[in-house]
């Protein structure tokens, strides 16, 4: 396979995140990408509220022949309390989706707790059970957590068949996601390792000025590219995501990503000079995966205002107050917060949200 997969949770919408898929966009972007050679594509039942399943549906399942794709789809702890609620899920995503079966399915964003939930509920051998029925060719994790916890869950689990981690200069060495030692233990266990956020929600695309001259004076690629290359450049590394959300990123993806090359010395040495600039950055790291927003009791779009405060801190743009309001407008201010910790503990970064939403309320609300 060729190692660009399309991550279905960042897709073209209309109406912002809270709309709907840009379905036509979406099926010139599936179009583009099959027709570069690539048939990669990654879904959960929670992405975009179920919309990603069912975009899948509409513009890949129904438009190409079943052996012209790989579909990935997830087991997602917040969607099942029980093993039989994993059958009747399980049912609904297929069906959903419009398919006979799962290329791979993956045991959902596991961490120390998340893990003890999916051992209460039988999940492994239920997972298990599907794929005897031939409903699912793989089995494997997606991870967020410490390398000791993936390697508790490789020792106890031995037949999962690939580890999806997060992987990215930025996170590399970070003390948070500790990207490397969780990269060593999936090559510890020889398990293949797919790649989610390689350019960390976006967060390695919109750069500083001065780490975007570094890339400038390449005159050779987008931040994308040397963020995306970067990942795919190491062994055991088979495919790396990418959450295209219009037809410019899936060109710019495509265009480095095809004849894939390895990133040179000159450029690893740029994306470190990167690295220490974005380290010293006050932005706040955030994906926007949105995990965070289903479940808080104030509605806050916490994702949203931390781009705010990003934008505010690092481009003086105090037009952010105009969009801080646009973002409150029938949902939670930052000063709403409850402090319930449901938002810290569904984050895959594992930031301290409720300090960050004081920082939040600081800046707009003061």
């Amino acid at each position: 396979m060729k190692k660009l997969g399309f991550g279905c949770m960042r897709l073209p919408m209309i109406g912002g995140q809270e709309g709907i898929v840009d379905q036509k966009q979406f099926n010139e972007m599936i179009d583009l990408y099959m027709g570069a050679g690539f048939r990669y594509f990654d879904t959960a039942h929670v992405y975009l509220a179920g919309q990603s399943e069912t975009a899948l549906r509409e513009g890949l399942v129904k438009r190409y022949p079943r052996d012209r794709f790989i579909l990935t789809d997830k087991l997602s702890g917040s969607c099942f309390q029980s093993e039989a609620e994993i059958y009747s899920l399980f049912d609904c995503q297929l069906e959903t989706t419009g398919t006979a079966y799962f290329d791979y399915y993956l045991m959902h964003a596991l961490s120390a707790e998340v893990y003890q939930k999916f051992l209460n509920c039988n999940a492994f051998d239920a997972v298990r059970k599907l794929k005897s029925q031939g409903k699912i060719r793989h089995f494997g994790i997606s991870f967020h957590d410490k390398p000791a916890v993936l390697r508790k869950i490789l020792r106890e689990q031995p037949d999962i068949e690939v580890v999806q981690i997060q992987f990215n200069y930025l996170d590399y060495d970070n003390p948070s996601i500790e990207s490397k030692a969780v990269y060593d233990v999936c090559r510890e266990f020889h398990k293949p390792i797919f790649v989610m956020e390689p350019v960390k929600g976006g967060g390695l695309v919109q750069l500083p000025a001065a780490a975007q001259e570094i890339f400038s004076e390449l005159q050779n690629g987008s931040p994308a590219s040397y963020a995306i290359r970067f990942a795919a450049s190491f062994e055991g590394i088979e495919m790396v995501l990418s959450g295209m959300s219009d037809l410019a990123q899936m060109q710019d993806n495509i265009s480095y990503m095809k004849e894939f090359i390895p990133l040179s010395e000159t450029e690893r040495s740029a994306i470190s000079r990167v690295r220490e600039i974005l380290k010293s950055d006050r932005s706040i790291p955030c994906t926007a995966c949105r995990y965070c927003v289903s479940g808080c009791p104030q509605k806050i779009l916490i994702p949203d205002l931390f781009s705010c405060l990003n934008t505010k801190r690092r481009y003086q743009d105090w037009g952010s107050d105009f969009y801080y309001s646009t973002h409150t407008a029938g949902h939670g201010k930052a000063s709403d917060c409850l402090h319930c910790g449901q938002c810290e503990r569904a984050c895959p970064q594992h930031l301290p949200i409720i300090e960050l939403l004081k920082e939040v309320s600081a800046a707009f609300e003061g």
